[in-house]
């Protein structure tokens, strides 16, 4: 939210995922500083490809988007990581918010998935926190990394730069078991 495809890590990421072998796509999502899932679901749907070997990394807000969008594709990728995710409203958000599914179909989105990792940490100034990724283990399984004092990975309100991240990068560059 309020961010994109050249802030904090992305850009790091984007390169060291290429320098393996990937193909990446960072794009600029529409209306980023007002996200809706029943406008990015679709404009993300139109213009991906998914595939066998598709890695989907979502951040924050970015969570909630791979999560709509594992409900409606029609092929099972190979790994979603979540860094500083929620599914339950975080403080000030009604529970009425559009980046919230009411009607997660959590079975579909597991189904759609081989790998589940979600990275939090212990002090998210938006309570995007360990409880949330907590949260989404128990619905989706998978493996959940707690980090300390690492607050929301990147944020400009914060000063907060995080221009790299090694251990995400690991993470989508290991195998599913």
């Amino acid at each position: 939210m309020g961010s994109g495809p050249q802030d904090f890590w992305l850009p790091w990421l984007s390169l060291s995922l290429r320098q393996n072998g990937f193909d990446v796509w960072t794009p600029e999502l529409p209306q980023k500083d007002t996200p809706d899932l029943s406008v990015w679901t679709p404009w993300v749907l139109e213009r991906a490809c998914f595939d066998e070997h598709t890695i989907m990394i979502g951040h924050s807000a970015g969570a909630p988007l791979i999560l709509s969008l594992l409900q409606k594709i029609q092929v099972t990728i190979k790994k979603s990581v979540l860094i500083a995710g929620f599914i339950n409203p975080i403080p000030n958000m009604p529970p009425d918010n559009p980046m919230l599914m009411p009607n997660a179909d959590w079975e579909k989105m597991r189904a759609n998935c081989h790998d589940f990792a979600f990275i939090n940490s212990d002090n998210d100034p938006w309570g995007c926190n360990a409880a949330q990724g907590e949260a989404m283990r128990q619905k989706l399984g998978g493996t959940l990394v707690v980090m300390t004092g690492q607050g929301h990975f990147g944020s400009n309100i914060f000063k907060q730069p995080y221009p790299d991240f090694p251990m995400l990068r690991d993470i989508c560059l290991q195998e599913p078991v």
